[in-house]
């Protein structure tokens, strides 16, 4: 849900750069989970104060007391557990949920797998790696997302494997 970009000030907060559609969301959790990387198993810590600083999260953590140690935790990935995220509608999908999935195109090649969902500003953006070591960026909007299945694992897009 996002990342800890550096610590904010030198009384142990940390600044995050937040991957929801609202800059505030993380804010509204008690306990946040943070891993150093996808594979890693998070550390559960307690948010004592957190609000938003322009387009990111400003928080303190229970037991980060100094800037040192705010510090140490850039780079680490900011998750909630997944129960106590908000229940979904029928079409609506977590794009976390999206990592993994099968990408197909409408003449049915398979462009890859989603490997990460990216955010540069506009819209989300699926990182497509193929097995040749081979990385498309398919915009996640409805000009170019025919449908997502998650039963099956599968995005179904209107993209080239030339792109």
């Amino acid at each position: 849900m996002g990342h800890v970009i550096g610590p904010y000030g030198v009384r142990g907060w940390v600044k995050v750069a937040p991957h929801t559609e609202t800059t505030g969301a993380l804010a509204d959790y008690a306990t946040w989970w943070l891993a150093r990387g996808e594979s890693e198993e998070g550390v559960a810590w307690r948010v004592e104060s957190a609000r938003t600083h322009g387009d990111s999260l400003v928080a303190k953590l229970a037991g980060i007391e100094t800037r040192e140690a705010a510090a140490a935790l850039k780079g680490t990935l900011v998750a909630v557990p997944r129960d106590a995220l908000p229940a979904l509608d029928g079409d609506e999908i977590y794009l976390g949920d999206l990592v993994g999935m099968l990408v197909v195109n409408r003449l049915g090649e398979t462009l890859g797998k989603v490997e990460s969902v990216d955010s540069f500003g506009a819209h989300p953006v699926l990182r497509v790696a193929a097995g040749s070591g081979e990385v498309r960026l398919v915009p996640f909007v409805p000009a170019f997302v025919d449908a997502v299945d998650r039963e099956a694992g599968r995005v179904d897009v209107d993209w080239g494997l030339d792109y």
